[in-house]
């Protein structure tokens, strides 16, 4: 009796291990389970995703996913592709509360409250005018001059397509904070466009973007003298150290792309005039300015703030009589770059002894002409 209880007993045993052993593997097929239909749905939303968002940069990936989404008709013919830039008109039509509207800037499909039972009608027509396809690029130039971005666009230089985007008026994929490495500097987009058709002689009507150094290129005095006789137009700066950037850090990097700005430039100062800034008062002041065809130059206050401070002239304004959209969307740009503040030079003539400068905390400051500070120019290319 003794050995039949323990022979029953092992039989128990077993019985129990296996069972626990068949849970074990009914347990990690669940799991196995559950882990393959969480991958295979991912990656199901992933391609799904990826289809959408080729759509939405104006191309169709597969012709099957166009007749569920979108139609695209060229001149009364069913296609398949979107047409290359050209002098079209598009029309969007969608349905189920979408909206879309085609942007000529970017050339691509903008689409809002897509769902699962959104379709879409896309139709070209040629024929378009060049004036009013020029309205549609410059009703988008607002939308790019006004976004910052921050994006490196690099590859666009290296391939040669950054002066395409610029000079074909569309400014693809550019926007204000994005920045070009070359050559060991980088160059941030301040502006857009906002030269346009301005300067007394050989005013600018190409289109163009308007860069500043993101780091200081190098520091320097504005004269060795501590004096600004005869205004910016005949500081060291001015004939000395800009040239030399020009020719040494813009020319190779940009070279026939860098345009000329006819600008009115300081050139004389009434060293017996009060000069009214930050509280005190100094002596001396800007009383003249010529016209000067430049390709570098320092940025004013107007530039960087968008009015005067420490100057009570106009003569330092010149043709610079906006604010860069860059300090406006950005205001940290104006200490130098996100990551690192630095102090940098401005045309405006203070007084005898004083132009001013960004300190490093972005506040206006004036600075002895004689002492050396980082330098940070302005250049436009088209």
């Amino acid at each position: 009796m003794g050995g039949g209880l323990l022979e029953t007993n092992n039989q128990l045993e077993r019985f129990t291990k296996n069972k626990k052993s068949k849970k074990l593997t009914y347990s990690i097929i669940g799991l196995l389970l559950i882990i393959g239909c969480i991958t295979l749905f991912k990656t199901y939303a992933f391609y799904e995703e990826k289809k959408s968002f080729n759509i939405l940069k104006g191309k169709i990936p597969d012709f099957d996913y166009d007749i569920k989404m979108l139609s695209v008709v060229i001149d009364d013919k069913k296609s398949d592709i979107i047409p290359e830039r050209g002098l079209y008109k598009a029309n969007v039509d969608c349905t189920k509360g979408t909206i879309g509207k085609w942007d000529y800037n970017n050339w691509n499909l903008i689409l809002e409250n897509v769902n699962n039972e959104s379709k879409c009608n896309l139709t070209f027509t040629s024929g378009l005018s060049e004036e009013t396809y020029n309205k549609y690029l410059e009703s988008g130039i607002a939308l790019h001059r006004n976004t910052y971005r921050g994006k490196d666009i690099s590859e666009y230089y290296k391939d040669g397509s950054l002066y395409t985007r610029i000079n074909n008026g569309s400014f693809e994929d550019i926007y204000i904070g994005d920045y070009i490495n070359a050559n060991g500097i980088s160059w941030l987009i301040a502006d857009i466009d906002n030269y346009m058709r301005i300067g007394v002689s050989n005013p600018i009507t190409k289109h163009h973007v308007t860069l500043i150094s993101s780091g200081a290129i190098k520091s320097a005095k504005m004269n060795d003298e501590n004096n600004t006789n005869g205004g910016y137009a005949n500081s060291k700066m001015y004939k000395e150290i800009l040239p030399e950037i020009l020719e040494k850090n813009v020319f190779p990097t940009f070279g026939e792309h860098v345009l000329t700005l006819s600008n009115a430039i300081t050139n004389s100062i009434n060293s017996e005039a009060t000069s009214n800034t930050t509280g005190n008062i100094y002596l001396g002041s800007a009383n003249s300015f010529t016209w000067a065809n430049r390709q570098i130059d320092l940025m004013n206050e107007v530039n960087v703030f968008g009015s005067n401070f420490s100057t009570n002239t106009f003569y330092d304004v010149g043709v610079d009589t906006m604010q860069y959209a860059i300090f406006k969307l950005n205001p940290s740009i104006m200490r130098g770059t996100p990551k690192v503040n630095y102090s940098y030079w401005l045309r405006n003539i203070v007084s005898k002894t004083h132009f001013s400068f960004i300190n490093s905390n972005g506040a206006i400051e004036i600075g002895n002409a004689s002492s050396e500070k980082p330098v940070r120019p302005r250049i436009i290319i088209g």
